[in-house]
Formats: C-alpha cells, sequence, structure tokens
C-alpha cells in the first residue's frame, strides 16, 4: 500500500467510525450474530489475566473490551486508545457509569504510533480493528513493543469461513444484507458497505498466525469462533525481549 493509499484509508476509516459511534454497539450485535460478547468472553479465558496486570487496548470504540480488561485486572492501570473522540466519548460515558475512571485512561491517539515506551503493558489488545489499520504489521509491531517481555498481544477480529455451505450464507449476509440493514438502523448505508469490503484484502486465520510470527511474535494461537466467521490471535514477547 503507497503513503497516499495508507493515508486516505486512515482518513476515510476515521469519517466512517465518527459517524456511526451512536449506533456502534447496536451493530456489533448485528454484524456478529449478537456472538461478540461471547467471542470476548472466550478471548479473556485464552488470555489468562491475572491481577493487577495491565493492559493497552486499541482502536478501542465505545471500550466494551476496555472495560472487561480493567474489571479482570481489578487494579491494573488500562488504557483505551482510539483516533475516534465521537468512539471514546461513547466509551467514557460506561467507564464512569461503572466507576472505572480512576483504573482506566482514555487516550486519542494513532495505532501505528503509540505515545507509549518499550516494555511499558502486560498486554495489547485490539477488537474488529486491525483490517481497518493502513498497515497491519506496523500495527502489530507496535503493539509487541510496548508489551513487556513475557507479555500477550492479542487480537480479536472477523475472519473468512472456509466450509460450505456456511461459508456462501455468511457472505450473502455479509456482502448483500448487512449494508441494507445499516442503512435501515444507523442510516449510514455506505459505511456498512465498507465494512464487508474491508473484509475482501484482510489475510485468513492461518495467514495473519503467520505475520504474528514474522513480526517477532512467540507461541501464537489462533483460534476460529462460530464458523470461522471470527478469529483469535494470541502472540507471545519473547522473555528477553526479542
Amino acid at each position: 500500500m503507497t503513503e497516499l493509499d495508507a493515508k486516505s484509508k486512515e482518513q476515510f476509516v476515521h469519517s466512517v467510525f465518527e459517524s456511526i459511534a451512536p449506533k456502534y454497539d447496536l451493530m456489533n450485535d448485528v454484524l456478529s450474530f449478537r456472538r461478540h460478547k461471547s467471542w470476548r468472553k472466550f478471548t479473556m479465558r485464552k488470555m489468562k489475566m491475572k491481577p493487577g496486570q495491565t493492559a493497552i487496548d486499541l482502536c478501542c470504540g465505545t471500550c466494551d473490551w476496555t472495560v472487561a480488561l480493567a474489571q479482570t485486572s481489578g487494579t491494573g492501570d488500562v488504557v483505551g486508545l482510539d483516533f475516534s473522540r465521537n468512539m471514546l466519548d461513547y466509551g467514557r460515558t460506561k467507564v464512569d457509569k461503572l466507576g472505572l475512571d480512576g483504573q482506566i485512561k482514555l487516550v486519542q491517539g494513532n495505532a501505528m504510533a503509540l505515545p507509549y515506551g518499550d516494555n511499558t503493558f502486560d498486554y495489547a489488545t485490539i477488537g474488529f480493528a486491525l483490517r481497518n489499520v493502513p498497515d497491519l504489521r506496523q500495527v502489530l509491531c507496535e503493539m509487541r513493543r510496548v508489551v513487556k517481555p513475557g507479555g500477550k498481544v492479542v487480537c480479536l477480529e472477523l475472519s473468512k469461513p472456509t466450509w460450505q455451505p456456511f461459508k456462501g450464507i455468511y457472505y450473502f449476509y455479509f456482502n448483500r444484507l448487512l449494508p441494507l440493514i445499516g442503512k435501515l438502523m444507523a442510516k449510514r448505508y455506505e459505511q456498512y458497505k465498507w465494512l464487508p469490503e474491508s473484509l475482501v484484502a484482510f489475510p485468513g486465520r492461518k495467514e495473519l498466525a503467520g505475520i504474528f510470527r514474522e513480526v517477532g511474535l512467540q507461541a501464537v494461537e489462533d483460534y476460529p469462533l462460530t464458523g470461522g466467521i471470527a478469529a483469535l490471535h494470541i502472540g507471545t514477547k519473547g522473555s528477553n525481549g526479542a
């Protein structure tokens, strides 16, 4: 991807998420067949987060995963980072309502260049957003950089079903019906038309696992979820920082 292409994608994605923020949680239910909460619970079990551990949640949106990280850690500092101010504003409402404002810090920033030093967090997470960034390898490298030796980089993302007839049914829903539902429920046809388009060039589950290894992550785990419409990837930073 050229620098111009990357910049154009970044600007477009920013405009999409600024505009759909009010309906983002509702549309997540529609997009995932109401499975995204169970996927996140599965992810948290696989992460094995301990009390007091710290995390940064990239592209945190309205902060559902950020909140789950803070509640699981109990006392550890958690950062929710997103480039959309509207998303963060909706997320802040949840954080404040749950009384987690002292534990969670919300930051407007760019996942391509995290404003934190090396070896800062125990976990770096990104949920349903890696396919939206201009350069996924750069984001994964940044996530790897800011976790401590032995820390984990975790990605929960939509993926590509591989078995029929479920594959055909899902793609019909994703490509044809989802944009219409977006138009009806969120008044945003073009934005939700773009969501399935964003998955076309995104790597499949095994390919993404390979990219995790390419950027230096070790002991990479990958799990298909709900027939492969989503996938969980977990990679560990070497204990020596390598």
